[in-house]
């Protein structure tokens, strides 16, 4: 006790008043965490990193598992990666990594993530010399396309588009996936906010501004399909909707140029091969 006083280590407030050992955190080793945490929240729907992708966990949480379970430029494996929150996680702190999934639509989510948000490039040059990533078996030709199960392909083509597909696969009512438009994004927050205090609202339903996909994996999409197309755009209020197939018949087309001249309102065909040739940019405008 009396090195600790003459190290200045003992604390007494007052005279007769019990002395105290100080301490200093950065001595501390801390406490163990236990099995439950309470300290990260979950994503809401309007969390910055936020991704429409229904089982997203915080990158927080998976940089924490990260951190406790590896140490920099061990393989980290996720053999069920979703949207890639790991492989994100892995990356930014210094670790090699690989991620599986069973679903196309959560490889090419997790591949548009990693080059946004990790500016990784998908090269297998530069994945060669530990600067880039591949994706393997990913769906890249129509023949592949079409063996993929339907809502599997909707959400292909949905999120190929830039837009966010339904978390239901039934009961849809003709819509499959919406785009939010670029000048929709800059009054998200304070719409949310307002909507969520008055009904509850925790989805992207705030938004007005959308406009609705539908996706057919058929050969050729025909008048019937654009009609109720139509029927859907009516009842939505949409003066603007996207359509996608692999092919579209004669009377599809000019039934299309039909409702636009009666209306005013724009269908915009597209084809999984403009898509896969990334030919759609002008056609999303």
């Amino acid at each position: 006790m009396e090195a600790a006083r003459q190290a200045g280590l003992v604390v007494q407030p007052s005279p007769g008043a019990v002395p105290r050992f100080k301490r200093y955190l950065d001595e501390q080793q801390g406490r163990a965490i236990d099995d439950v945490w309470t300290d990260i929240p979950p994503l809401n729907s309007q969390a910055q990193e936020r991704l429409g992708y229904p089982t997203q966990k915080p990158l927080a949480l998976l940089e924490r598992i990260v951190k406790a379970a590896s140490k920099p430029n061990d393989i980290v494996l996720d053999a069920f990666c979703g949207c890639g929150t790991a492989l994100v996680a892995a990356q930014n702190m210094g670790r090699q990594w690989i991620g599986i999934d069973i679903s196309p639509t959560s490889c090419r989510v997790m591949a548009n993530r990693l080059r946004k948000e990790c500016a990784l490039p998908e090269n297998e040059d530069l994945w060669r010399v530990g600067r880039g990533f591949i994706v393997r078996d990913l769906p890249r030709s129509e023949a592949e396309l079409r063996k993929i199960p339907p809502f599997e392909f909707e959400n292909w083509a949905v999120i190929a588009l830039g837009g966010i597909p339904n978390k239901a696969q039934v009961g849809d009512k003709g819509i499959d996936g919406r785009i939010y438009p670029v000048s929709a994004i800059e009054h998200r927050r304070d719409a949310a906010l307002r909507r969520e205090r008055e009904v509850g609202a925790r989805e992207l339903g705030f938004m007005d501004q959308w406009y609705p996909i539908q996706v057919k994996q058929k050969d050729k999409t025909g008048r019937p399909d654009i009609d109720s197309f139509e029927a859907v755009m009516a009842r939505e209020e949409r003066t603007k909707g996207f359509f996608v197939s692999f092919d579209y018949s004669s009377d599809a087309l000019t039934e299309i140029h039909r409702y636009f001249r009666k209306s005013g309102n724009v269908i915009v065909p597209l084809t999984v091969k403009e898509i896969l040739d990334e030919q759609i940019a002008q056609k999303l405008a």
